[in-house]
């Protein structure tokens, strides 16, 4: 079998465009993958052109590693965020094929399931007016809806500091979300890089009482002492790792031992099998997983490949019952969390276990999507 060549859809909303590769063979086979680039769509589609004539048609697509090691080192220039997320995409659409081909689920061939059930924790769903009483009620909305954990940014456009103002309004915000949601359902706190280590420290211990499950890349990404320094500082576990684009470059944070959790993204770490091996890095290190998924429907289901074959797995995010939840259209047997247990049931379908409807698609074409964190309502990802 060879790749005879990919097809690329972009699925676009105000605040996200995603893009989706689709792999054909000479037998007939099709494969899925997606990705969601952050204002770098265009990039992303130029160069799957190029790496489609240097390194993928003609592939074969279950030597998986081959082509990925092709697409990473063979054009000499260094793997950044744009071609790894582009071998992602054309990664995990092989492991489609060579599921469908050998009629079995991708995380059969990683070395089988250890779960049925994978947890599911809310993202996307306070896109409302960003007051305690607003949060309060979207937070009782995600709990009717059978989900055990959700995750929240409190912080408005906060940045390096908080002043005492701000920080008491974000408290009452998380305040009103830990008496909507109770004791039982798990509150991930996220700070998505803002602060310096003395106001994540501080926001921590002021947040404390209302026990977040994780405290999410308290400081910028680019500098892992000063993350150790808050991990260091704080009773909660730490998560990070969205922004990290290379399962290498985990190796000092694991040294460091700077995060208790790891949240790599499989749409920009070179796919299923990239991440599986980083998660095997993770449990030397006695770290838990759990990915950042703020793709569609593809994305979760390749996110759920490696959930259900991996031991040291934790939580998977789902934005899509409450951030664009049309998109679920252009994917047949799209994943789905169960309103009983708040968790994904693993499939058993051969391959990822969903197909890519290119008419659906045709609905929500490309659009200059615009995600900004650091401008006012960015919480509510709508057009402004």
């Amino acid at each position: 079998m060879r790749i005879t060549g990919i097809s690329t859809h972009v699925v676009g909303t105000p605040w996200r465009n995603l893009t989706y590769v689709l792999v054909h063979t000479d037998e007939g086979l099709t494969g899925v993958g997606e990705t969601r680039m952050l204002g770098r769509t265009d990039a992303l589609l130029g160069y799957l052109r190029e790496a489609e004539a240097n390194h993928i048609r003609g592939s074969d697509p279950f030597a998986v590693e081959d082509l990925v090691r092709r697409m990473k080192y063979g054009d000499y220039g260094r793997a950044g965020e744009i071609v790894m997320s582009g071998i992602a995409c054309v990664e995990m659409a092989c492991w489609d094929i060579k599921g469908k081909a050998l009629g079995v689920p991708v995380w059969q061939l990683l070395g089988g399931r250890v779960t049925d059930r994978v947890m599911a924790y809310a993202n996307g769903w306070y896109t409302t007016e960003r007051t305690p009483e607003a949060y309060h009620k979207a937070a009782q909305e995600v709990v009717a809806r059978g989900y055990r954990a959700l995750k929240i940014d409190p912080f408005g456009t906060g940045h390096f500091e908080l002043d005492h103002q701000q920080t008491l309004y974000s408290v009452s915000l998380i305040e009103a979300v830990r008496d909507a949601i109770g004791p039982d359902t798990e509150l991930m706190l996220e700070m998505h890089g803002r602060f310096s280590p003395a106001t994540a420290v501080r926001l921590a211990r002021e947040l404390a009482p209302f026990r977040p499950a994780w405290l999410e890349e308290p400081v910028p990404p680019e500098n892992l002492k000063a993350l150790k320094k808050v991990a260091d500082k704080v009773e909660l576990p730490v998560a990070t790792g969205e922004r990290i684009h290379d399962r290498i470059e985990f190796r000092e944070l694991f040294e460091a031992q700077a995060a208790d959790i790891i949240q790599p993204d499989l749409g920009h770490i070179g796919g299923i099998l990239e991440a599986r091996k980083l998660a095997a890095t993770a449990e030397t290190h006695y770290v838990l997983v759990a990915p950042h998924n703020v793709g569609g429907a593809v994305l979760t289901a390749a996110s759920l490949q490696l959930a259900s074959c991996t031991p040291n797995f934790k939580v998977l995010e789902h934005f899509n019952d409450f951030a664009d939840a049309d998109i679920t259209k252009v994917v047949r047997g799209a994943p789905s969390v169960d309103p009983e247990t708040g968790c994904f049931a693993v499939s058993h379908a051969p391959g990822l276990g969903v197909e890519f409807d290119p008419d659906a698609a045709a609905a929500f074409p490309q659009q200059q999507a615009r995600f900004d964190l650091w401008a006012e309502g960015w919480e509510q990802r709508r057009p402004r």
